[in-house]
């Protein structure tokens, strides 16, 4: 049976989030039952875009921090890594206020690169995904609890489509047309495959809405754990009252078998989802076809470059 540990943590202040952390982590065995000595531990947070934390839209840089500070002290060797979609995950860091962070904590940002790896599924024979994700010794996964125009919300499995390098994630979509469980399937599959050790969802404040990134805040005041990402987004959906069948990656897991069935599967410590239910939580006025045309995808790709080699560097001046 799986387990998915599910506190109340109101603040981003460094002592009230580290002790929040450790009650968190408390039911699974602490950091320490995730991290030995010298182990290469990749920091996998929501790096969507370079938005200042005041948006809400990516992992807020107090849980990164705090985190790796929990690995260090657990003997591990803790880098950064994602594949935002525009830009380098280093000019994404510094627009979300965690360059500095990575500085004080010794900590390497890098560059994902792709590489094929057979797929844990049954529906991809391969998938390309970042070498520094499936090579690394432990993947630590830092999602965003947000709402999503295009999945219903992007949770503790979505956000390993970060894992995904470059601009291959936009052909994904291309390649996925408007059929919302091929895609569910891809994310589901990546997920199964990098396979974290270790998922924390901040939920502290959440964003809602129109998500990924052109929702609003919103208070929730939860923090989640679990080594289960499947197990996790089956909690946070009766945490924020979705109908699984609205994700496409719930219901991709569900045809493939991957994953717990049902919340019977699941067992929940700390608040139970009475206590931990958000009957207001905004879903997407409507939610938009999966696919982006040929067009977008060139535009997607000219923005990324432009960001990487105009953007970036400017900015560095």
């Amino acid at each position: 049976m799986s387990t998915v540990s599910l506190i109340r943590a109101h603040s981003y202040e460094s002592h009230a989030l580290r002790t929040a952390l450790l009650e968190a982590l408390s039911p699974l065995g602490g950091i320490e039952a995730f991290i030995k000595s010298q182990d290469r531990v990749l920091l996998k947070p929501n790096l969507l875009t370079g938005s200042r934390p005041t948006k809400a839209c990516t992992t807020h840089p107090a849980i990164v921090r705090e985190v790796a500070l929990l690995v260090q002290e657990a003997g591990g060797k803790p880098f950064l890594g994602d594949s935002p979609a525009f830009g380098s995950a280093r000019g994404v860091a510094k627009a979300n206020g965690l360059l500095e962070i990575a500085e004080e904590l010794n900590l390497p940002i890098v560059e994902f690169r792709g590489a094929r790896f057979n797929s844990a599924g049954e529906t991809f024979d391969h998938l390309r995904l970042s070498k520094e994700a499936m090579e690394a010794d432990v993947v630590l996964n830092l999602p965003k609890i947000k709402s999503h125009v295009q999945l219903t919300a992007t949770l503790a499995v979505k956000n390993l489509f970060g894992c995904v390098p470059g601009k291959l994630k936009a052909w994904w979509h291309l390649d996925s047309g408007k059929d919302r469980i091929k895609f569910g399937k891809m994310l589901v599959e990546t997920a199964a495959t990098i396979n974290p050790q270790l998922t924390i969802v901040d939920g502290i404040i959440g964003h809602e809405g129109n998500g990924p990134s052109n929702g609003e805040p919103k208070a929730l005041g939860l923090l989640c754990a679990s080594n289960n990402v499947f197990a996790l987004d089956h909690v946070l959906c009766a945490v924020l009252n979705i109908d699984p069948a609205t994700m496409p990656t719930m219901e991709a897991a569900r045809l493939l078998n991957i994953g717990p069935q049902s919340l019977a599967d699941i067992e929940i410590l700390g608040l139970s989802l009475e206590e931990a239910y958000c009957p207001d939580w905004k879903l997407p006025e409507r939610l938009v076809p999966i696919d982006f045309g040929l067009p977008r995808v060139v535009r997607s790709t000219m923005r990324d470059v432009y960001t990487r080699w105009v953007v970036e560097p400017q900015q560095k001046g």
